[in-house]
């Protein structure tokens, strides 16, 4: 492909003359991949920089354009047995799909296969007992065999071929062994079938295959999960735009092909497509998924716009300053990545231990066969004790130690609806000791809500609900909201930054500003509330609009300090705007209008200062610290880019999620620690008994499933704290109440 493929295109020029371009990476499953790769690309001559995200394949090379090319690159990869091409993220996304679909095709026929066995191993086991006859016993192993062949054959082709691709290039890792494994268990069990022996051994290497299949297909999903909501932060900034050409014509075109110094025009109810500076008209811009800021912003000519801001009224004409790769979203994304590689140093110790472990496995195996060759056993004594070696070394007690406790943790936090992005969230929930939260969505209820409904006529609510439902403005969409209208008038007209009007009963109702109403410009109550006004005919009436704390926050923040946890906050918004609600919480270590690096550094001097910092954020501009953070959640309703980043989400309007995951987390610590005591006495015991001709291979399987189940139950304890894990208690103040304490 790299022969034919024109890579022009692909290419990103900066300012200073260095070219880049981002690749994808086939068969970069694990972390221990990361230094191969990047290490590959860094040998080419005029390579400046090279980094690799492991979750999402994309490696992002940057070199000096006299000095290398990306063909150079390419050939470099290849030669150390990585397969690359550009990064299109469609491209991946229907790689992922099929990547996904054949791994669960693989687990079905591997798992069909064992059903099947086992039942026939089971009849050759009692059989044993009831003095089954040879051919019978032969035709059952006869059986298996013609199930578990093919079966193997096809599902075992994830690991085959990986362990294949790491001989090739000189190396070894866990798939080397497994394979090992599974084909000497097949092939000695043919060879004790044609023998009319009394054991064979297809049940353990199919078994074996489920396993490890399952594990391989979660984490296969786990990717694809990844790269929508990579692919949905890509469409924040939309697919098309309206470029103006030199004669005032508009001329629609794919967003990735604006530059800086294009003019667009962005009509009401699109998002901007870049970062830009307004040329002319006036609207009100959202920006709360972007910078964090809760009330819309005025805009017009001369003032910024972000990309992705979603507009609401009136058409503006921009010219674009940053576009592409460089907007304001990119360099968020950037960040993203680059916090979320402090993580995976977790994923690199986990792949290098098991680098250290399979050629350790190899070398007893292989030290075994030759201490009983040379101490005169028969050949066949000698296989058959080195595979029983290779079976009962299997990491499987090992490897479920921790997944086990997860499984059945993960299941409780499910139930209490908290849901686990990251497969080593718990044991990094369970070291926390200090809590970040973001106050816009996170502490408070992430739509606005009008504070004094209940002190509204209920027929002017209802009347300004309606009128509201002609408008985007977000303030209109809560008194929308508030009223429970679903049918707007049909005359209703709304002027551009002023409010909605229409005839109602031959009299005129307006909503919007107090100019447009014809009120008193009253200041609002509070530096957090946004004020709209209704004027129906001689009738008035004042809607206040803020953002409301989440009901349990109070309690929320207490418990956790129960718990010897500290609190801080740092938000986007305006800093009067974050001091009533910390104060109402009773948290005097907080921030506010701070960006998205500037989270990352607070957090970064905590984690240098010793503290295990969790981060609890919902918007664009969490998205850094959430994947930066020790461990992170976010709301279930926040921006696809924090919930990427986020290690959990929670389901509701209350944070007493965050405290019981955090509790059970600590609990499923302790049992971690106990299964991999287990796991660790298993090996003891059952490598000493196996090397020594003690354990046949049936013998070694059937250890090797005691050891799991043996692991499985102790976790299985971890259910009882998920049932017993304390909630909230509903003793929390009333919101407004609460506010007016603050002196909001």
């Amino acid at each position: 492909m790299a022969d034919t493929l024109d890579l022009s295109h692909f290419i990103r020029r900066t300012d200073a003359g260095d070219a880049t371009m981002d690749f994808a990476i086939d068969g970069a499953d694990c972390a221990a991949c990361i230094d191969d790769i990047e290490s590959s690309a860094r040998d080419v001559p005029g390579v400046v920089s090279a980094r690799l995200n492991v979750g999402s394949r994309r490696l992002s090379v940057a070199w000096r354009d006299e000095a290398c090319d990306a063909q150079s690159v390419l050939e470099s990869l290849a030669a150390r047995g990585f397969r690359a091409h550009p990064f299109e993220l469609h491209r991946l996304e229907a790689e992922d799909v099929r990547q996904t679909r054949w791994l669960l095709r693989c687990l079905g026929v591997a798992g069909f296969a064992m059903m099947n066995v086992m039942l026939l191993s089971l009849a050759v086991w009692f059989g044993a007992v009831s003095d089954i006859g040879p051919e019978t016993r032969d035709f059952f192993h006869w059986l298996s065999a013609l199930l578990v062949m093919p079966a193997a054959a096809y599902a075992g082709q994830p690991f085959f071929r990986s362990a294949l691709a790491a001989l090739r290039a000189r190396k070894l890792n866990m798939d080397v062994p497994i394979s090992l494994g599974v084909i000497l268990a097949i092939g000695m069990s043919l060879y004790e079938t044609l023998n009319h022996a009394e054991h064979a051994y297809f049940d353990s290497a199919i078994m074996l295959l489920v396993f490890l299949l399952a594990g391989r297909a979660l984490d296969q999903m786990m990717r694809v999960r990844m790269r929508t909501a990579a692919a949905n932060m890509a469409a924040l900034k939309g697919d098309l735009a309206h470029r103006l050409g030199p004669g005032g014509e508009i001329v629609t075109i794919p967003v990735a092909a604006l530059r800086a110094g294009d003019c667009v025009m962005v009509r009401p109810g699109d998002r901007v497509p870049g970062d830009a500076l307004v040329l002319s008209g006036a609207s009100c811009v959202d920006e709360s998924a972007i910078t964090g800021e809760t009330l819309p912003r005025e805009i017009g000519p001369g003032a910024k716009a972000w990309a992705g801001s979603l507009s609401g009224q009136g058409a503006l004409t921009l010219r674009v300053t940053a576009a592409g790769e460089s907007s304001l979203i990119d360099d968020v994304r950037r960040l993203v990545e680059q916090a979320s590689e402090v993580k995976s140093r977790y994923r690199r110790l986990a792949d290098r231990a098991s680098a250290i472990y399979a050629p350790l496995v190899h070398l007893t195996a292989l030290c075994t066969l030759a201490f009983w060759l040379l101490a005169g056993a028969g050949a066949h004594f000698a296989i058959v004790t080195a595979i029983a070696v290779l079976i009962v070394t299997c990491p499987c007690a090992l490897a479920l130690a921790v997944p086990a406790v997860q499984v059945v943790a993960t299941g409780g936090l499910f139930r209490a609806g908290v849901y686990l992005n990251a497969s080593d969230a718990i044991e990094r929930f369970a070291e926390i000791d200090h809590v970040v939260f973001d106050k816009t969505g996170t502490l408070t209820l992430p739509a606005p809500r009008v504070a004094n409904a209940h002190e509204i006529p209920a027929d002017l609510l209802a009347l300004a609900a309606r009128l509201a439902l002609s408008s985007r403005h977000p303030l209109a969409v809560a008194i929308a909201r508030a009223g429970g209208a679903d049918t707007p008038f049909a005359d209703a007209s709304e002027t551009a930054g002023a409010g909605v009007s229409a005839l109602v009963g031959g009299v005129e109702a307006r909503l919007g500003g107090a100019a447009f109403c014809a009120m008193a410009d009253e200041a609002p109550r509070g530096a957090d509330v946004s004020l709209m006004r209704l004027r129906v005919g001689g009738r008035t009436a004042t809607f206040e609009i803020r953002q409301a704390l989440r009901a349990d926050a109070c309690q929320v923040i207490a418990d956790l300090r129960a718990r010897n946890i500290g609190v801080s906050i740092l938000s986007g918004d305006r800093p009067d705007a974050v001091a009533p609600v910390a104060q109402a919480l009773g948290v005097s270590d907080w921030r506010g209008g701070v960006k998205p690096d500037e989270k990352i550094a607070f957090i970064n001097q905590l984690s240098r200062a010793g503290r295990r910092v969790l981060m609890v954020g919902d918007g664009l501009n969490d998205a850094p610290a959430l994947a930066g953070a020790h461990a992170s959640m976010s709301p279930i309703d926040a921006v696809d880019m924090a919930r990427a980043g986020a290690d959990a989400m929670f389901l509701g309007d209350r944070l007493a999620p965050i405290v019981l995951a955090l509790d059970l987390s600590r609990k499923a610590r302790a049992l971690m620690r106990q299964n991999l005591w287990l796991a660790v006495v298993y090996n003891a015991v059952a490598v000493p008994l196996a090397v020594a001709g003690f354990v046949t291979p049936l013998i070694a399987a059937l250890a090797m499933s005691g050891s799991s189940i043996l692991v499985t139950l102790n976790a299985l304890r971890a259910r009882s704290s998920a049932r017993a894990a304390p909630k909230s208690a509903a003793r929390e103040r009333p919101v407004a109440a609460t506010f007016r304490k603050a002196g909001a």
